[in-house]
């Protein structure tokens, strides 16, 4: 008997506990994602990985850069041509000097695991690439600056491809998951002892070979990482590469069941749950843009990266 398609994840959640850098949705949010990969979208429990910051547990790994990568990477080795991957991340974004003249906002975007081992665009463009033949990839970052984390993804939703409707709503309070690239610095420096401002100097120095190959690779090699003719990396983006996140509390705002939230990782459960049927990938970033506009989020845009057959595939490739 055949063996049927696996439906494989890793699911990320950075509070950051007892630190400057606190947050408070980010597990509920991954957990609440898992819940809803099991019910709706026929994952088994044995294939979700989850990595969490939660002090005193020992039934998940703590995600440090080399641990989300690893995961990241054990399940691209495992998938075959049919499997379905997803990424779900919540936590804090970042963005760092660009070294590519001319690149937009002269930034790269990146993640921030819970030990400040920066993952890059470039990281998940390698990633991508390593996808078999047949096999998806869709990435979930409810982070800042997560517009374009995907290296050379095609736009499909964001500033350049969409006018955005005009914001009637006062902006909410919210606590906003970002890093400042500054703040990173410093932190990074006080590892290191070494007096430059070159994060990347930093980083080598700290975590060696599982640094970023942002900052591995010569400058020259960088243009290697060319998207695949073929490319099946799909990014929905909790907003714009030059906007932020939030983090939500139940005493910024109602809460979903009295829990901290990251807003676009409720929005989309929310759109989830009020749509039973089949959704695009483009349906769920469209509507979860709505919920975030009708929730008074009116400097939060969700986006879409992907290839245009990617663009109108139904998310998750629900049966």
């Amino acid at each position: 008997m055949e063996e049927k398609n696996k439906r494989l994840a890793v699911l990320v959640g950075c509070n950051y506990p007892n630190t400057p850098n606190e947050l408070h949705g980010c597990i509920n949010d991954v957990l609440a994602m898992k819940d809803m990969l099991v019910k709706r979208f026929g994952f088994d429990h044995e294939n979700i990985e989850l990595l969490i910051d939660e002090p005193n547990t020992s039934s998940s790994t703590m995600p440090t850069g080399a641990n989300i990568k690893k995961a990241l990477g054990s399940m691209i080795d495992r998938a075959e041509a049919g499997d379905v991957l997803y990424f779900h991340y919540s936590g804090h974004g970042t963005r760092i000097p660009s070294m590519k003249y001319g690149h937009p906002f002269r930034h790269e975007e990146a993640i921030v695991p819970c030990d400040f081992n920066l993952i890059t665009d470039l990281d998940f463009r390698q990633l991508v690439n390593r996808l078999p033949k047949g096999t998806s990839l869709t990435i979930l970052s409810d982070s800042c600056h997560s517009g374009g984390l995907i290296d050379k993804e095609k736009e499909q939703i964001g500033p350049n491809s969409l006018e955005d409707k005009n914001a009637t709503l006062k902006q909410i309070h919210i606590t906003p998951k970002t890093i400042p690239y500054e703040s990173i610095l410093q932190h990074l420096s006080s590892l290191t002892n070494i007096n430059t401002t070159d994060i990347g100097t930093h980083l080598l120095e700290f975590f060696g070979s599982e640094a970023s190959l942002r900052f591995r690779l010569p400058l020259l090699d960088l243009d290697l990482f060319q998207p695949l003719k073929h490319d099946e990396g799909i990014l929905l983006s909790g907003c714009q590469a030059d906007e932020t996140s939030a983090d939500m509390r139940p005493n910024n705002m109602n809460g979903a069941n009295g829990k901290a939230y990251g807003a676009f990782s409720n929005a989309v459960e929310m759109v989830l749950k009020d749509n039973i049927g089949q959704l695009s990938n483009r349906e769920v970033v469209m509507k979860a843009r709505d919920v975030l506009q009708g929730q008074g989020f009116v400097q939060q845009h969700p986006c879409l990266y992907c290839s245009d057959e990617n663009a109108d595939a139904i998310f998750l490739l629900q049966c």
